[in-house]
Order: C-alpha cells, then structure tokens, then sequence
C-alpha cells in the first residue's frame, strides 16, 4: 500500500483567496469546441472550482482522496436538496478517517456517497464532473489547510470523449464494479495505462523535460529520465524532498545531468503538483497533469487519473511555475 500521503499545516484563512483573473469556466454542450481551463494554485484559490460546483444543473460526480472543504459540501448537498443526482466516492484504504465527517454529512443530506473500492491500494483520484458534460482533473485534494501554501494544478475540460471515459470508469467504480477504464482522447489511467503512458512521454522527448514531483521513487521513472538525458534532452525538476526521502533517486539524476531544485520545508511552499512538461516551445510539446506520483504504488496499485494534452495556454502557465519554482527553491 502507498504510504499516508502527509502534507504541511497551512492557515485556514486563505482558503477562499482568489485573483483578479480567476479562469473562466468552459462552456457546457456538445457543440462547442473543445476547451480547457487551468488553475494554478496557490495563486488563484479555488473560486473557479466552487462556481463549477454551483453550476451543476442535473449531475455531479466527483472521486476524491481527501474531502474536508466545507464550502464544497456545503455545495454537494446544496445541490442534492434542489435535485442534482450528487454521487461522491471517498478514499478509505488511507483516509478514512479524515473522510469519515464529509461522508457522514454527504449521507444524511441526499447525497449518494459512496467508499472507494477496497481492491485499490488507495482512490488517489481527484476528479469532478458536472452535468456528464465537463470535468476538473486535479492535481490538488479539497484539503483547505494545505490551499495557501500548496503547488497544485486542476484542468477542467468538455473534451467529449474524456469526459464519457470517466463518467464511465466513474459508474464502475462506484459499485466496485471491475473495468479496464476507457481513454478517451488524453486520459492517464492507474493501474492501467499510467506507467507506458508516462514513460512514452518521457521517451518522445527529443529537447526538454521540466516536472513537478512530490514523489519520486520509481525505478523504472529515473531509468526513462536517465535514458532521455542521456541522448541530450535537457531535464529540470522542481522536487519536493522532506526528510531527503528522494536524495538517493536526486542523486542519480542529478549526475546523468539533471538540473534540481528541492524544497524541503513542512509548513512552507510545498510541491505537491504532478506534471511532466515535454519539448515546451515547439510543435510537439504535450503536457501531462494529474493526481500519479511517480511512485510504484501510484502507478501500478491506486486508482488514479490524469491526462496528456497540448493546450498552449496550459503549458505556459505550468512552465511559468516551474520556471519560478526552480529560481526560488534550494538547488540539489
């Protein structure tokens, strides 16, 4: 089993920060073009995930390894009183007991809630979908303490077909139902599709790689970054490393050619995003974004979702976080 994913204390108080440019939310139906939307967090809180939960009009389904946010069930069974079918399913093989009053409260306010399946490690999921029409894939669990001061990412997007696969996968896992979760156009899955689709990424880069980790202890993860700096491809990681748990995996990397920065602090700036940015800047830059570490659990033992997708605006503000994180973290 992965280990109790721990994170940093954070205040309260910044849990609703918003800015000025808060994004806007991708327009539901079947005839408008395919659209995606990305938050970037801490700087730009969760207004937009709040408004696409309040604009639910028939569905909502969200997965989610740790709920505690308040305002978001608050909304979860707001919506259920006013009739939007509301289903939620909650990790328990790691926090139940954190999820326990979120599941609590969801059941007696008309709230289909239901524990993740058992036969996963953990649910490491963090995805919400509205109206089977849009979906919100994130990097980031609705854990207000951690809002502030946590680097995370969420991409809500109408691509068609991917929101069909997880509405799909959705369905099956909310009865522990066994499936081989569809795709779609860009979706990462675990325990399928996660590992080849990751390490294709990393080998199909022919210039660059920048990651956001918060975990790194995959072998076969550092062998394919070792592989691709080997032939030239610049590589820089922004890496979260408490209690030097990565240093021997660093190491490796940073010898073959890597350029580190860590950061290291439990209650500061906490690199809790997962991202691999490929070949930013040219025609075949693609970006991955979602809830797998590159850890062996989470890619061969949770349920987990990401997606792989060439969105120019999101990979501008991804490389813009790394580039900034890098600056201001220590170097390994």
């Amino acid at each position: 089993m992965e280990p109790k994913i721990t994170h940093h204390p954070g205040p309260d108080a910044e849990q609703q920060k918003k800015t000025s440019a808060s994004p806007k939310l991708p327009t539901h139906g079947s005839a408008s073009a395919t659209t995606y939307t990305l938050i970037t967090e801490p700087d730009q809180g969760l207004s937009t995930i709040y408004s696409l939960l309040a604009s639910a009009k028939k569905t909502i389904d969200m997965t989610m390894y740790e709920l505690t946010d308040a305002t978001v069930i608050d909304s979860l069974e707001k919506s259920a009183a006013a009739g939007v079918k509301v289903r939620v399913i909650l990790d328990q093989n790691s926090e139940k007991t954190s999820n326990t009053p979120a599941y609590n409260s969801l059941a007696t306010k008309k709230v289909s809630v239901h524990w993740a399946n058992p036969a996963y490690a953990v649910t490491h999921q963090k995805t919400i979908t509205i109206d089977s029409a849009t979906s919100a894939i994130m990097t980031l669990n609705l854990t207000p303490e951690y809002y502030s001061t946590s680097r995370d990412f969420a991409v809500i997007t109408n691509d068609a077909a991917d929101v069909a696969a997880i509405e799909t996968t959705f369905n099956a896992d909310f009865t522990n139902a066994a499936i081989t979760p569809p795709t779609g156009d860009n979706l990462v899955w675990s325990p399928t599709n996660s590992r080849a689709a990751i390490t294709a990424l990393i080998a199909g880069a022919t210039k660059s790689l920048m990651l956001f980790q918060e975990e790194f202890s995959d072998p076969g993860m550092v062998s394919a970054l070792q592989a691709a700096l080997k032939i030239g491809v610049a590589v820089t990681m922004v890496q979260e490393n408490i209690n030097s748990d990565y240093t021997s995996e660093l190491t490796t990397l940073k010898n073959a050619g890597a350029k580190i920065a860590v950061y290291t602090s439990s209650k500061g700036h906490y690199i809790h995003a997962k991202t691999v940015l490929a070949d930013y800047g040219t025609a075949k830059a693609k970006l991955f974004l979602g809830s797998e570490n590159i850890s062996t659990p989470s890619l061969n033992s949770n349920r987990e979702l990401g997606l792989i997708f060439s969105d120019a605006a999101s990979m501008t503000a991804v490389e813009a976080a790394i580039t900034a994180d890098f600056k201001a973290g220590t170097a390994f």
